[in-house]
């Protein structure tokens, strides 16, 4: 037996006729439809590439890293209806003095954010002022993400000394010397001082928007004598040979924090300390809570565009209300005519689906692009997206149909 009879081929037909005489009417409709569907797969489709990306960000850290930072980095507000701390950054003095005096075995990298928007320029070559400079040490590629492309790592000796040297990353690279000139051992010039590039960073594409190519990092020593302000604030990232020591690596870091801040022990502590995983956790919440919004936003949207489904059904049903009549004077049963208008309803639903779904696959891919990551499918809210569209259609359809049915065809025959 063919799962489509040749009835339903013919309602399918004679529904396809409906919509191209009422194609305005048509086209708002499955607008509306499309539109519902477009935002729910463009939202799982862009949630699963945000979710990949942060995967990717944060796979290198792990669960075994944690970062020390003061407390105004972190905008923590006050409790109990008190006013917010204004906690003094952590000084590079600070910084030094936790690094030598912490005792668990570790990686230990100090790191500042020197300056925004500065212009680097190597002969007649600039690029444009939009450049962050930073400050780092000898281990902050290894708790980064960043790998060398060529050249060489800062030194114990260039961060003791505070060289001007530089390490660049890959735009900075491309706009100064044209993928040509090999940039290492050249001189570069960021506001009006000389920087020697001693190496190059791997390109690593956009992070969550930020031009994660555009790299200007220098010793962090030289940070402070070249850009240190009241302001500057320097973190301290630790990295633990397995995550199995971080509660008690992180209670140490805690201790020798207050200790090295002159925290009062009553006292709430003048910095934050933050895992890797908990940002992870933090950035997942948040991405739910996007999720749980934008399905929110399909529903209601897709609500609306059921009752504007239902309403074009009953115009339809006035508006044939002859032809109605015609069809039951010639035999067709209430029946008959009932899935006439079911089949109509179904092909509206499922044509808004089709357009929605390809909107949304396009949206959350372009999403994807942006992250450069993979292109991802949502088979499953594919699936979904579709049998909503069939519920829709069923549910804003019965009732037209069902007045349709019920039309007495002499009454119809009559009807001006």
């Amino acid at each position: 037996m063919p799962l489509i009879n040749q009835a339903t081929l013919e309602n399918i037909g004679i529904a396809f006729n409906a919509l191209r005489a009422q194609k305005l009417r048509t086209i708002l409709t499955v607008s509306l439809i499309a539109f519902g569907i477009s935002c729910l797969v463009g939202m799982m489709t862009g949630i699963n590439s945000l979710d990949r990306k942060i995967n990717q960000e944060f796979m290198r850290l792990g669960s075994n890293t944690f970062t020390l930072r003061s407390g105004n980095s972190m905008m923590r507000g006050g409790r109990h209806g008190e006013a917010s701390e204004n906690y003094v950054p952590i000084s590079y003095e600070e910084a030094m003095q936790f690094v030598a005096e912490y005792e668990t075995e570790a990686t230990v990298s100090v790191s500042a954010f020197g300056a925004g928007a500065k212009s680097v320029k190597y002969e007649s070559n600039k690029t444009n002022p939009n450049v962050p400079v930073m400050g780092v040490d000898e281990h902050y590629l290894n708790l980064s993400s960043y790998v060398l492309e060529s050249g060489r790592n800062f030194s114990p000796s260039d961060v003791a000394s505070g060289e001007n040297v530089v390490i660049l990353g890959a735009d900075v690279v491309k706009t100064l010397f044209n993928g040509i000139i090999n940039p290492v051992d050249k001189q570069v010039q960021l506001d009006g001082k000389n920087y020697l590039v001693i190496g190059t960073l791997m390109p690593k594409g956009n992070t969550f928007g930020f031009a994660s190519d555009n790299q200007f990092l220098i010793p962090v020593s030289t940070v402070r004598k070249n850009f240190e302000t009241s302001s500057t604030d320097y973190s301290i990232n630790v990295m633990l040979p397995s995550a199995e020591l971080m509660p008690d690596a992180v209670s140490e870091a805690k201790g020798l924090m207050r200790i090295v801040r002159s925290d009062d022990i009553a006292s709430e502590p003048s910095f934050d300390v933050r895992m890797s995983d908990s940002v992870v956790s933090e950035l997942t919440d948040l991405i739910s809570g996007i999720t749980m919004g934008g399905i929110l936003i399909s529903i209601i949207t897709l609500f609306g565009a059921s009752i504007g489904l239902m309403n074009i059904m009953l115009v339809s049903v006035t508006e044939r209300t002859r032809e109605i009549g015609t069809r039951k004077a010639l035999g067709a049963s209430a029946k008959t005519v009932r899935r006439q208008f079911l089949v109509e309803s179904i092909v509206i639903g499922q044509i808004g689906g089709l357009v929605g779904i390809a909107m949304g696959i396009m949206m959350g891919n372009g999403v994807a692009y942006l992250l450069e990551t993979s292109f991802d499918m949502p088979w499953a809210w594919l699936g979904i997206g579709v049998t909503i569209c069939f519920i829709v259609s069923v549910v804003s359809g019965y009732y037209p149909a069902r007045k349709a049915a019920n039309l007495d065809p002499i009454e119809a025959l009559r009807y001006e």
